[in-house]
């Protein structure tokens, strides 16, 4: 008998024996994706140097590139979420993993965020630094948020309920 009793009543198909090196491979392949598309996000925008006329550059310049990147990926990861969820229910069961965990996960740059924020801290700005932390963290739960919206917007649009026959006539 276990001591918090069985957390897992109905067994889950990953949780089989053998079953995680499929979705350890897609992890790595699609965060490998996803790190990619950060990096050239990084290179198109790098940080500091297109806002130049309102934030300084250099070690004390505001992280735009990561705030964008964390929000933009929050937002996909709503919209991913709803499309499997209620749109696409009988997708692959690697998808989920490969985009979400793997894409989305090596796309989003959480780490970076705190590193920026140490980084605005020991270089005299820290009020641009709490405004960063307040920025991303709310730029990411209202990214989550619009994207699931946007979502299912999507998904309702151009359905209509079906009409009753006595409602034509």
């Amino acid at each position: 008998m276990s001591l918090f009793g069985s957390t897992h009543r109905h067994p889950h198909p990953d949780h089989t024996p053998g079953a995680k090196g499929p979705v350890v491979a897609v992890v790595a392949a699609g965060g490998a994706v996803g790190a990619l598309l950060r990096y050239g996000a990084g290179r198109l925008w790098r940080n500091g140097s297109d806002a130049h006329a309102v934030w300084r550059t250099g070690e004390a310049a505001f992280p735009w590139t990561p705030l964008v990147v964390n929000v933009v990926g929050c937002f996909l990861m709503g919209a991913l979420i709803v499309a499997l969820k209620e749109r696409f229910t009988h997708a692959p069961r690697l998808l989920n993993p490969f985009l979400g965990t793997g894409v989305l996960g090596g796309f989003t740059t959480f780490s970076s965020y705190t590193d920026d924020t140490r980084r605005l801290l020991e270089n005299g700005e820290p009020a641009t630094a709490v405004g960063y932390l307040v920025l991303t963290v709310a730029g990411a739960l209202a990214g989550v948020a619009l994207g699931t919206a946007c979502a299912r917007a999507a998904l309702t649009r151009g359905r209509h309920p079906e009409s009753r026959p006595e409602e034509s006539a």
